[in-house]
């Protein structure tokens, strides 16, 4: 056989539905998507595995979960209202004097950011809408399929509440946004223009005892290096045998570069759908993989996700002072990203909760990282705080607030097993939590 990257090739018909060819030496297929969602695209990255041995995406192997934990409650474990649609992703809890309340991603729903209400976290009660159809402030896209409300998280600042969310602006930019109302379930009236821009998301909120308030995000770049990297594998095929050691990585490499023809005029989230096996290809030889594109700093530099905090001003409007990088992804569970970050000061030191590596996969987790300053510097626990088990897949996104017996509970997001992907239903979990000064422990249910 020739070299891999002469041996596969793919051409793209895009007529509403994809018509898709994928040929070698031996075989020529054809495949059609009607279905042009996360869940159809990781469908077709499986039989095309079959018919030309390609990888086989992460969330279609078989896992091997382990047993259940019994420290996890869930919450909320269906859609309480027809409005909602995809659960209750990346979830943010604030607790008042007299009730829990959840923001949480609501992708593209026409009703961008559901509001819950709890008086005891056993019942809940929709109660609106942050910006509720029609609503959202001008600089955001709102139609289907385009726009991606996510991470919205929900402070007490001053007299009044702060929202902090991510959406896109009309360059289909994820951008950071705020929104104020005096009460936590609004109405909310967004400012005018977006606080940051340029591939920002997952916003975090730290208001300090004094009432000042830090702004932590995290820039998307494990958005970028997917794109850099088809780009230059389309433009110099030589490197396909160079990066990838193995014949399946090799073909994979060459399948998404050659659907990059395509996917480059795609939606940003349509282009991580046809990446993705690119991107898994490359996250199971990290190290070796970063080395071999030595010659390539634009590539590796975005293969960082760095974790940013600011001061924001006082009247809450825009931010101050220096920015400072408080976390990157540098352990191997953690895989090209880190991303939702949460901090709480508890007994006198600061503990920044994250997620780390896939979202759609059940390798996410939830990390901790530890300091004596808001702005670090942190030192990480060396393994996930939460994991996948038999029950839920993809434990990230965490919030934290006291429980009904005060003691803090972690609440994040999880798939039920055997599912995952963008847009399908997450489930809202908790857990009770014991902070130690090096480390947190994960409680069982009282």
């Amino acid at each position: 056989m020739g070299s891999l990257k002469e041996s596969l090739s793919v051409e793209v018909c895009d007529s509403g539905a994809l018509e898709i060819r994928v040929a070698d030496q031996r075989v020529s297929n054809a495949y059609r998507l009607d279905d042009r969602q996360h869940a159809a695209w990781l469908d077709l990255f499986r039989a095309i595995a079959s018919d030309f041995g390609t990888r086989l995406p992460r969330n279609r192997e078989r896992f091997d979960a382990p047993p259940a934990d019994a420290r996890i409650q869930p919450l909320l474990t269906y859609n309480i209202h027809p409005r909602i649609r995809d659960g209750y992703g990346d979830p943010a809890v604030l607790r008042t004097g007299e009730a829990w309340h959840l923001v949480a991603t609501s992708n593209d729903a026409p009703d961008a950011f559901p509001i819950l209400r709890s008086p005891d976290l056993k019942k809940w009660n929709l109660t609106g809408f942050v910006f509720p159809r029609g609503e959202a402030p001008s600089w955001m896209i709102t139609a289907e399929n385009l726009a991606d409300y996510w991470a919205p998280e929900l402070h007490k600042v001053g007299r009044g509440y702060l929202l902090c969310f991510t959406a896109r602006n009309s360059d289909r930019e994820l951008c950071i946004g705020l929104a104020r109302a005096d009460h936590p379930e609004g109405p909310f009236v967004a400012d005018p223009e977006p606080l940051l821009t340029g591939g920002v998301i997952d916003p975090h909120l730290f208001v300090r005892e004094d009432g000042s308030a830090l702004l932590f995000w995290k820039e998307d770049s494990n958005a970028v290096w997917p794109r850099r990297l088809a780009v230059l594998l389309l433009e110099e095929p030589e490197l396909i045998e160079h990066l990838f050691d193995n014949e399946t990585d090799r073909r994979t490499a060459a399948l998404c570069a050659g659907l990059w023809r395509w996917a480059r005029t795609a939606t940003p989230m349509e282009q991580f759908f046809s990446l993705q096996p690119l991107i898994e290809a490359v996250v199971a030889l990290y190290v070796e993989v970063s080395a071999r594109l030595d010659s390539h700093p634009e590539v590796i530099a975005a293969m960082r996700t760095p974790v940013f905090a600011q001061a924001l001003s006082p009247d809450g409007r825009t931010l101050v002072g220096e920015r400072t990088t408080v976390l990157v992804n540098d352990l191997a569970w953690e895989g090209h990203l880190i991303e939702g970050n949460y901090v709480t000061r508890q007994n006198g030191r600061y503990y920044l909760f994250y997620s780390g590596n896939d979202f759609s996969t059940p390798d996410y987790g939830i990390g901790v990282a530890i300091a004596d300053d808001p702005l670090g510097p942190y030192v990480k626990m060396p393994e996930p705080l939460l994991h996948s088990s038999r029950d839920w897949w993809g434990p990230g996104h965490p919030s934290v607030a006291p429980g009904p017996d005060g003691v803090p509970r972690l609440f994040f997001h999880a798939f039920p097993a055997g599912t995952g992907g963008y847009k399908a239903f997450r489930a809202l979990l908790s857990a009770r939590l014991a902070f130690h000064p090096e480390w947190v422990e994960v409680l069982p249910p009282q």
